[in-house]
């Protein structure tokens, strides 16, 4: 059983008062921690048996070798389930390992550009905000004002729709410009979630090396090519000899 012995019809622990500030655990009560008349049994297998008396589960429990387990203890009554519980934990704590591993916090870059940018200016920033959406990460972007430019903010939203249009294939608007005091503020999400992007960088990358390994190869075998000599020119040169 795992550890845990089933005295069906045995006395029952009297459970101690908790004091305040004491942890209560958050695990669900198994075996004889239960303690109600009768349960809404389920099969290690999902299925259905029905209302039971709390013996006739724990019998079950101990002659199929698992676990009762309370997985609904607000129900009338409450649902339990016969599982191997130490089984059940690991592999839940191994799929919690794997989700926080596959979480992946999106980045918001900023940009900050001026209204009367060059175009020179233009295509570099730009650039970087290829990249960014490329990484799978925000863009927030910053139009920054100063003296009598703030009188004309069609200045900024014309930039932002520009550099919007560019990147068109890779981003998106999700925060529409807005004027923020002296400045005007875009945010640009990506097409593509970071997890994802993230694979089809390392997937690029790896193609990479494959070609220059490749190529690595091929200049190898050239050059032996090149060093080896030629037997009819050699038996040709001995014959003359």
């Amino acid at each position: 059983m795992h550890g845990a012995s089933i005295h069906v019809g045995g006395p029952s622990r009297i459970p101690q008062r908790t004091t305040r500030g004491e942890h209560i655990s958050a695990e669900p009560r198994i075996n004889e921690r239960i303690r109600v008349p009768e349960v809404r049994l389920v099969g290690p297998n999902g299925e259905q048996v029905g209302i039971v008396r709390i013996e006739d589960a724990l019998r079950l429990a101990a002659e199929a070798d698992l676990d009762l387990v309370e997985v609904a203890p607000m129900s009338k009554p409450p649902v339990c389930k016969l599982m191997d519980y130490g089984k059940f934990k690991y592999e839940s704590a191994l799929k919690a390992r794997e989700d926080r591993k596959k979480q992946v916090n999106t980045v918001i870059k900023e940009m900050k550009l001026r209204p009367k940018i060059d175009d020179h200016d233009y295509e570099t920033k730009k650039g970087h905000v290829v990249r960014f959406l490329k990484q799978g990460d925000k863009v927030k972007i910053t139009i920054m004002f100063r003296g009598r430019e703030q009188s004309r903010p069609e200045l900024g939203f014309r930039l932002l729709k520009r550099l919007a249009d560019d990147v068109a294939d890779l981003g998106f608007v999700e925060y529409s410009p807005k004027q923020d005091g002296r400045n005007m503020i875009m945010v640009l999400g990506p097409h593509k979630k970071k997890a994802e992007a993230m694979a089809q960088a390392k997937a690029e990358r790896d193609a990479e090396k494959e070609a220059r390994r490749r190529g690595d190869d091929a200049d190898a075998a050239d050059a032996t090519d090149s060093v080896e000599p030629d037997a009819e020119a050699v038996e040709a040169e001995a014959a003359g000899a």
